[in-house]
């Protein structure tokens, strides 16, 4: 049985790497191109695979190349992937993503099957992935409807198991969040508050769900807030790429809590693994193991 279940989105990542990032209007030349895995969910499924977690997938897909190359490199990390669907006449997701020599990127997606899958695919799948309990975590995020996010909130919560929940692309929240652990960035933090000071941000959202709140702040590490708030480092490296370093936090955290740490080991447990992902370009291809973690803690 899985100890962690994702429910979120697969993509093709399109990665073209610059000395700069284009201005409105501008066009940069003399780059590189590559094309790699991604999606928050899919990338989040790897880091917790990577991590030492059973993970199952939960998502879609066309019924496409992309589609196909995204299901073995998926399968490759060892994650389950019977409950990722295949839809006809609907593209894989794809996302195109810009990077400069300092690792910093932009990014736009074209969400594809993401934006087809319902509730009642998560409704199914969920509970049988589940099946007689244990312990476990289920993690969303906000690359697929929110009907889908509240279908994976309500059957992790009736199974027992820890729920996550990574707000990111910011939208309006789903309505019942109770018990629900929040991983924004700071972007995302103070969006979906309406509060510009983190610590504030971040107590306002642990009103709304009555849980801890981790938010994610780049090379500065993360504000965790349970109970008191904490300022948690992250490890200086040289970065190259920090396409999918929230994911990282995110699959390396779902990891950590499934094998039950607490939460605050599970936090620095993941901003190291954050941390190292961004040596190596490309959203999962730095993603570390679980013995490289442990090693730079």
């Amino acid at each position: 049985m899985p100890s962690v279940v994702v429910v979120g989105s697969v993509n093709a990542d399109l990665v073209v790497s610059v000395a700069e990032l284009p201005r409105p209007g501008e066009t940069v030349t003399g780059g590189t191109f590559a094309r790699h895995g991604g999606g928050k969910g899919a990338n989040q499924a790897v880091a917790a695979a990577r991590a030492g977690a059973h993970v199952a997938m939960v998502g879609a897909v066309g019924a496409d190349d992309l589609g196909d190359e995204a299901l073995r490199e998926l399968a490759a990390e060892g994650i389950d992937v019977a409950a990722v669907t295949r839809l006809d006449g609907v593209p894989t997701g794809v996302a195109a993503i810009v990077v400069d020599a300092a690792g910093e990127n932009f990014v736009a997606v074209a969400s594809g099957a993401n934006a087809e899958i319902d509730a009642a695919i998560v409704e199914e799948a969920v509970p049988r992935l589940i099946g007689r309990g244990g312990d476990g975590v289920v993690l969303l995020g906000h690359e697929v409807r929110e009907p889908v996010v509240a279908a994976g909130i309500r059957a992790g919560r009736e199974a027992g198991w820890r729920v996550l929940l990574n707000p990111a692309p910011a939208r309006r929240l789903a309505e019942d969040l109770e018990g629900v652990i929040l991983t924004p960035n700071a972007h995302e933090a103070r969006a979906l508050a309406g509060e510009e000071d983190l610590e504030v941000a971040a107590r306002a959202l642990a009103a709304r769900t009555g849980a801890p709140v981790l938010v994610t702040l780049g090379a500065e590490g993360a504000l965790l807030l349970d109970g008191e708030a904490e300022r948690l480092p992250a490890p200086a490296v040289e970065v190259v790429d920090t396409t999918g370093a929230g994911d990282a936090v995110n699959g390396a955290l779902a990891a950590e809590l499934a094998a039950g740490r607490p939460l605050r080991d599970a936090a620095r447990f993941a901003m190291a693994a954050a941390a190292l992902s961004t040596r190596v370009a490309g959203a999962r291809a730095g993603m570390p193991h679980r013995d490289e973690v442990l090693a730079s803690l």
